[in-house]
């Protein structure tokens, strides 16, 4: 049985592509199971408790020569720890390639779309299967999250295409509701861990020298309500220094991104993360935050520069 799963701490996309995609090879005549690599957020249990479907079983760990479908992720740090043991059969992603290699020959899905929920559309249009309404819903989700609802600069016309195809499937007349209803239901944080905060979209990116790179911990909260976020600061700051100890980290920051307002304001750790957003961006730190402006995309606004920053010129 292949074990279908998307990235340590998943976000919706993650969450969803692994559930409809192991159903997609089903029908297919593939033996396969979603997993999932962490809790979901509070966004991904409102998609999946209006869809009426439980989150996918937890994994933790496969023995060696495992054969997995990668989701949403291709990067062994957003992964199972002894990814590079198991036999990687399938990748579907909408990220840059990372470090993957795989011990034999892999089906591998690659495009520049908004979420990997476009991508599982265009694959059941190329296998001639109708999508069945739960999939529907399930998809339309995924990439109502991923775009934050067309917002983002990672959007594409397929995108807002895929969309317009899923909401009669999946029966939801009033996509622009559904979608405020979901990052409402993210935005709800409660009195929840400063640390689980911190953790809920958080990846660890290598850059500069792969032989040494500089491990960064890039975390997001998108929110309708940055106020309460920004209400928690200190508490989120002492996460990041805790955070960046434990996983001997060179920097770690962590972006408030209004989902409303379209604006990205960044908790910025200390001197160190200070200097390069500086030097990388061109922003001053006040107070621990920096305002990064209409960058609200870790994918393709923050992470590339970052990215150009650490690289040595030649």
């Amino acid at each position: 049985m292949l074990a279908v799963f998307g990235h340590q701490n998943p976000d919706t996309d993650a969450i969803t592509a692994a559930l409809v995609y192991a159903r997609l090879l089903g029908r297919q005549g593939i033996d396969a199971q979603a997993y999932r690599l962490g809790e979901p957020n509070f966004e991904t249990a409102f998609v999946l408790r209006e869809a009426g479907v439980d989150a996918p079983p937890l994994l933790e760990t496969l023995p060696a020569g495992a054969q997995v479908v990668l989701v949403d992720h291709n990067e062994s740090a957003q992964s199972l720890p002894n990814l590079h043991e198991l036999t990687v059969t399938r990748v579907v992603d909408h990220h840059k390639l990372g470090d993957l290699t795989t011990t034999q020959p892999a089906y591998l899905r690659f495009e520049p779309v908004g979420s990997t929920g476009t991508l599982l559309l265009k694959l059941f249009r190329e296998a001639g299967l109708s999508v069945e309404p739960l999939d529907a819903r399930l998809l339309l989700s995924a990439i109502l999250s991923d775009t934050l609802h067309f917002r983002s600069p990672t959007t594409t016309a397929e995108d807002r295409d895929a969309v317009a195809f899923l909401a009669p499937v999946a029966g939801i007349t009033d996509v622009e509701a559904y979608a405020l209803a979901m990052f409402a239901a993210k935005s709800d944080l409660g009195d929840t861990p400063a640390e689980t905060l911190l953790r809920m979209d958080y990846k660890v990116f290598p850059f500069g020298e792969p032989t040494a790179p500089h491990q960064w911990g890039l975390g997001v909260i998108e929110t309708t309500n940055p106020g309460y976020v920004f209400g928690r600061q200190s508490e989120l700051l002492a996460a990041m220094d805790n955070l960046k100890a434990e996983d001997g980290l060179s920097g770690v920051l962590l972006s408030v991104v209004d989902i409303l307002n379209e604006t990205n304001r960044t908790l910025v750790l200390s001197a160190t993360e200070e200097k390069v957003l500086r030097e990388a961006f061109g922003v001053e730190t006040q107070g621990h935050v920096a305002d990064l402006g209409a960058r609200i995309s870790r994918k393709k606004q923050v992470v590339p520069v970052l990215e150009t920053y650490f690289t040595p010129q030649g």
